[in-house]
């Protein structure tokens, strides 16, 4: 079993630096007293369901934290498994600042100066930063600068999470996706609703389909929105982005967007990179028109 503890510095990203574990797979177990760890990992080797785990013991296990190296040393020598540390660490003033944005307590400061409790926490980590195997310093690190840097340097290539993309579709008239980092309005597209054997079908139809397909609008939209796709996916997964969530809308969710939607799942899907996943919100809904949908001028109640 690939057992991983990370530890450091309170305020040093150590949460950051579990979310990349977790997005790749791993078993994560926050804030572990150490004298669990044997348990754990006995369980975990009895059971035979977890391969991978990574744990954070820190500075926030009070009296328990001081047993963190012995444990580890204790573990290598009677199981046989010798847990990777992963050490993050940044200055004084970094750690300064990042307290004072979040307005949180340091566990070692008590009643005195957050200065305080920074040095003391520092004196009291040096040997387990002597016994680290990988130290980061993220004083000079972003969250994505951060969180590619725990990649490289404690993520096997084979075992790095692809960034999970979701083409979505969905009517206008429903209101757009809360969740979607990009959207594109395909209105502008000929509507196939208004073609009578059209109305009840989908996107999905090969006949519908084709209508959409050789639309002009669409034949200038789709070579420009790839090029564009080609050029952000790959720069969202550099930053460390996990999850991308892609919108096509339409009017009523169910011909051009859900074309659209999985044209593109279509095309990205098979990449190395990605991870792709189609669905279609509202395809699903009435397909009887409404009087905005008709074109019929309403009269004032």
């Amino acid at each position: 079993m690939e057992l991983t503890v990370i530890t450091g510095m309170s305020g040093a990203g150590k949460s950051q630096a579990m979310g990349v574990f977790e997005d790749s797979g791993f078993f994560v177990v926050d804030n572990l007293p150490p004298k669990l760890l044997p348990s754990l990992a006995g369980l975990f080797a009895q059971e035979h369901r977890v391969e991978r785990a990574a744990v954070v013991c820190d500075i926030r296990g009070g009296e328990f934290f001081a047993d963190l190296g012995a444990e580890v040393e204790r573990m290598e020598a009677t199981m046989g498994v010798r847990p990777r540390i992963l050490f993050l660490e940044a200055s004084d003033d970094v750690l300064l600042n990042r307290y004072r944005e979040t307005r949180r307590r340091h566990p070692l400061a008590g009643d005195g100066p957050l200065t305080d409790g920074i040095r003391r926490e520092r004196e009291l980590l040096v040997p387990l930063r002597t016994m680290a195997d990988t130290v980061i310093d993220t004083s000079t690190l972003n969250i994505w600068d951060l969180r590619r840097t725990v990649v490289e340097s404690m993520i096997d290539p084979d075992a790095r999470p692809r960034m999970q993309v979701l083409f979505v579709s969905f009517g206008f008239k429903y209101g757009a996706p809360s969740d979607a980092d990009l959207l594109f309005d395909v209105r502008f597209i000929t509507n196939p609703h208004y073609v009578p054997e059209f109305a009840p079908k989908t996107g999905l139809d090969p006949d519908v389909a084709a209508f959409v397909e050789h639309a002009e609008e669409t034949k200038g939209f789709v070579p420009r929105l790839e090029s564009l796709m080609d050029y952000l996916l790959p720069a969202y997964a550099k930053e460390g982005k996990s999850h991308l969530v892609v919108g096509f809308g339409c009017t009523g969710g169910r011909h051009r967007s859900v074309y659209m939607a999985d044209l593109m799942g279509r095309r990205f899907r098979g990449r190395p990179d990605f991870q792709v996943a189609v669905t279609h919100r509202d395809i699903g809904r009435a397909t009887l028109r409404s009087p905005e949908d008709s074109g019929i001028p309403q009269r004032a109640s």
